[in-house]
């Protein structure tokens, strides 16, 4: 009977789950619920979100664009992406996953996966495996062509997402080997994603009219729904990856609520200071910064530390968008580097400083033994820097690929009459 522990990175650091083969209801329950949530962020969470910030004649094509990669991912992960994350028997097991579950082989209702369900263990990490690659699609909206789109995400998760996730979460995995602390994806999840959204916009070129000419998001109102919809779902991201219904995942949430409300607070008061007056848009933008660093920390730091966290998210990320528009003057649309590559980044960084008993963590954890600080922000930096390099590179190379095949972007005439209806020959408004 398989046994999978994936989250388990320094033992006595992470949440007490009893991993025994025996079913736990209360934890599936929990998980199942947790699964949900996830999905939620994505479908309808970050669709909304998006589509509330770019121009109204692309609306619908942001929403297809993150409803399809939902699907394909759903399918890519049944047939390999699970088995490269977590299959055994693989003759690299520190760099992938083998092939004893290709399409779920050797699933069966009764399987387990600690004292969870296989099958539900498999379509919570199957959540993180759709809302990763859709996070990208930000950074190229309003230009990229839809086949582009779906090909290169169909390649990047089978040869970036799934292998990193393997790394960091597989037992057997380099990473997870030597103690990278990433509770629920900073590296697997917004450094990825953050990557390859920066290369991508970088490949595939500014808009037409970047920076010049104003590109106002059409319908802030429904950003700020989906930005509700996406706090509400992170708790089944971070608090479902402690595998367990305990006062950990509890934890978990708290200190993802907190360091959410912090960073939509500094970015908003920054803005207050900068330019006269605190933007709806920049809120939401901070909340996003703020659960985007706590996540990889979210089950290794207490309340205080999460308030650190949350507000060095808000004035980081947000002087990073101010450099990568203004000062670089790369178009990566949706701030998708800025807020969860540099958020991904700056969590997976700080989780091994605000991880130590004297620096606020709830009673009873710290350290494993005989590991110090230092050694952990070490272990941290190679997470962060291995995981940014490998990214960079493949995306660069899948991204120059598909263009040489399908061509990446839509042409200047088709850029200025919209993709909603160029590619899908509908529009999001009729009025």
């Amino acid at each position: 009977m398989k046994t999978v522990a994936p989250f388990l990175v320094l033992a006595s650091l992470m949440p007490t789950v009893a991993f025994a083969d025996t079913l736990n209801q209360a934890n599936t329950a929990w998980i199942l619920t947790a699964t949900a949530l996830v999905l939620f962020m994505t479908l309808p969470g970050l669709s909304l979100f998006y589509a509330g910030l770019v121009r109204s004649k692309n609306v619908l094509s942001v929403l297809m664009q993150c409803f399809a990669i939902a699907c394909m991912a759903s399918i890519l992960w049944l047939i390999i992406g699970y088995t490269l994350a977590f299959g055994s028997g693989s003759e690299l097991p520190a760099l992938i996953g083998g092939l004893d579950q290709v399409m779920f082989a050797n699933m069966t209702a009764d399987s387990l996966s600690g004292d969870l369900p296989e099958s539900v263990f498999a379509m919570f990490q199957m959540t993180f495996a759709i809302i990763t690659p859709a996070l990208i699609v930000g950074a190229f909206a309003e230009r990229a062509k839809f086949s582009a789109i779906m090909v290169f995400t169909a390649a990047w998760i089978i040869l970036v997402y799934a292998p990193v996730t393997h790394w960091v979460w597989a037992e057997g995995g380099w990473l997870y080997e030597m103690g990278l602390m990433d509770f629920a994806g900073g590296t697997v999840v917004h450094i990825t994603a953050g990557v390859a959204a920066l290369v991508a916009a970088m490949v595939i070129g500014n808009r037409k009219g970047y920076p010049t000419q104003p590109m106002t998001p059409h319908n802030l109102t429904m950003t700020v729904t989906g930005a509700g919809m996406l706090w509400v779902g992170w708790f089944g991201f971070n608090a479902g990856s402690a595998l367990s219904a305990n006062g950990d995942a509890g934890f978990a949430m708290l200190v993802t609520h907190i360091s959410a409300a912090a960073g939509a607070l500094a970015w908003a008061g920054i803005e207050w200071v900068k330019f006269g007056k605190p933007s709806v848009l920049g809120i939401v933008t901070g909340m996003v910064a703020g659960l985007g660093t706590i996540t990889p920390a979210s089950g290794f730091v207490g309340p205080g530390g999460a308030l650190i966290i949350g507000v060095t998210a808000g004035f980081v990320c947000f002087g990073m968008t101010q450099w990568i528009k203004r000062g670089l003057k790369i178009d990566d649309s949706l701030d998708v580097f800025p807020v969860h590559g540099v958020g991904g980044i700056l969590g997976t960084f700080l989780a091994g400083i605000f991880a130590s008993n004297e620096l606020g963590v709830f009673s009873g954890k710290g350290y494993a033994e005989g590991v110090t600080m230092g050694d952990q922000v070490i272990v941290q930096l190679i997470g962060i820097a291995s995981t940014f390099i490998y990214t960079a590179i493949v995306s660069y190379i899948l991204l120059k690929i598909v263009d040489t095949l399908l061509g990446l972007r839509v042409s200047n005439d088709e850029e200025t009459e919209g993709l909603d209806i160029i590619e899908h020959e509908e529009r999001g408004y009729d009025l």
